[in-house]
């Protein structure tokens, strides 16, 4: 891929990540960025094109972080940019409503089971935290029930750890939240029937809303049994509160009507970001007529945003949809993971260490847990974050721009092909030995 090994940060990132650190806190817009689960100095990116990124010292590298998976059809998709050209002519922001976000809000309705209405915003942050307020309003309770091991963005009421029990009061994860605002959060292990079925026969009366990544991919790629996910809609509706199905990763990269359409369950309310973008800020929230009707200007729960509905992110996010259109996309999405699987299979099998791929659809996870791939957040032992810190630098090396963090899943786009696999594979394999030598 390069003509010589690459060995570290080039000159320019480094002037870039010091110029930065004197300016912006840890040198980075985003806390993964800084490369410091992994160590090294943080690649400073020039462009990007198709299945590369291109650094600003000049050197390609085979992309699988895809911008945290919102670019399903790559880097600088022409059809995409095309249609944010033509938008950006006739202005890039309008505080006002837009035609390009009806037709984009009416492809996401039409594509998603159940959903009669989305609101848009600028983050899968916002969407989250909107949709927690909404679905608050909508059943007059106030607690929340997420899963450990599932992000939601950084809204101060869902960045909670699990404590000891199954079931447990919210301890903040996050300097400057204070325990007062968790008080009305619940943390529940995934996949597991029994604390869901003690926490609501307790506390059922006072839940509004339970909120899941229904394939969890923010603490490795933690895919969830039917059946689990089946008794969660179940009890939800027994209960009277809401299932939220967090999509900002899923939507629209899974399937067209994401893991609600896999998985034939309907959740009252979903949210979106990434890939509905087009590589543009882009969320989006959204529910039934009656579970929507709770929000301003129509009912109590406010929200609102300068650039939400922005025509040039409506473009790009149409446009990504269009290019989805007929299903061929993800058809090649998912045999370019089997390709994967099958190209890493004989390299993982002689692996010097535990190491195995967990994938679904374009989405996978090199996971250096020991024994089969976990459903539930677990924490790795310093000296698999350690080896995994050496495969980083020595793909990297290679070619391959892995996620920094040994927690972060990896994406294939629609820009990939059997050349790249191979190459993948190949890198994977020169890097192994390299990683397998951490003490």
């Amino acid at each position: 891929m390069n003509d010589e090994a690459v060995h570290g940060a080039g000159v320019r990132s480094q002037e870039l990540y010091e110029r930065a650190c004197r300016v912006i806190p840890g040198g980075v817009s985003s806390p993964v960025r800084a490369f410091r689960a992994v160590g090294g100095t943080p690649l400073f990116i020039a462009r990007g094109a198709g299945q590369y990124l291109y650094d600003v010292d000049g050197r390609r590298y085979l992309d699988v972080v895809n911008s945290w998976g919102a670019l399903i059809l790559g880097h600088a998709h022409p059809r995409v940019l095309e249609a944010m050209l033509r938008a950006c002519r006739d202005g890039t922001t309008f505080g006002a409503p837009c035609a390009a976000e009806v037709k984009l809000a009416e492809r996401i309705t039409t594509s998603y089971p159940g959903l009669e209405q989305v609101r848009f915003v600028s983050s899968g942050t916002e969407a989250v935290m909107s949709a927690i307020r909404v679905a608050r309003a909508a059943s007059g309770r106030d607690l929340i029930v997420k899963f450990s091991g599932c992000y939601h963005g950084h809204a101060d009421h869902l960045l909670v750890a699990a404590g000891s029990g199954a079931a447990t009061f919210g301890q903040p994860s996050s300097a400057g939240v204070p325990a007062a605002f968790l008080t009305a959060t619940r943390v529940l292990p995934l996949d597991r029937e029994e604390p869901l079925q003690a926490l609501f026969a307790a506390e059922g009366e006072r839940i509004a809303a339970v909120i899941i990544e229904p394939v969890p991919a923010n603490h490795g790629l933690l895919p969830q049994r039917l059946e689990f996910l089946k008794s969660l809609a179940e009890t939800t509706k027994r209960h009277g509160a809401l299932l939220v199905f967090d999509e900002v990763i899923t939507g629209f990269r899974l399937a067209r009507g994401g893991v609600a359409e896999l998985t034939g369950i309907t959740p009252d309310m979903a949210t979106f970001g990434k890939v509905i973008g087009g590589g543009m800020p882009v969320g989006a929230f959204g529910g039934s007529h009656r579970v929507m009707a709770n929000l301003a200007p129509l009912g109590a729960a406010y929200q609102a945003g300068t650039l939400s509905g922005n025509p040039v992110a409506m473009a790009a996010g149409l446009a990504t949809l269009d290019v989805l259109g007929d299903g061929s996309v993800w058809d090649r999405l998912e045999n370019l993971g089997m390709e994967l699987e099958e190209a890493l299979a004989p390299v993982l099998a002689r692996a010097p260490f535990a190491i195995r791929l967990v994938r679904q659809g374009s989405l996978f996870w090199l996971s250096l847990c020991e024994g089969a791939a976990p459903r539930h957040a677990v924490t790795l032992d310093p000296k698999s974050l350690k080896r995994f810190a050496a495969l980083f630098h020595a793909m990297l090396a290679r070619g391959v721009y892995l996620p920094p963090s040994a927690y972060e899943v990896c994406f294939l786009s629609a820009s990939f092909g059997s050349q790249d696999i191979k190459f993948l594979a190949d890198a994977l394999k020169d890097s192994l030995p390299i990683a397998a030598q951490v003490s």
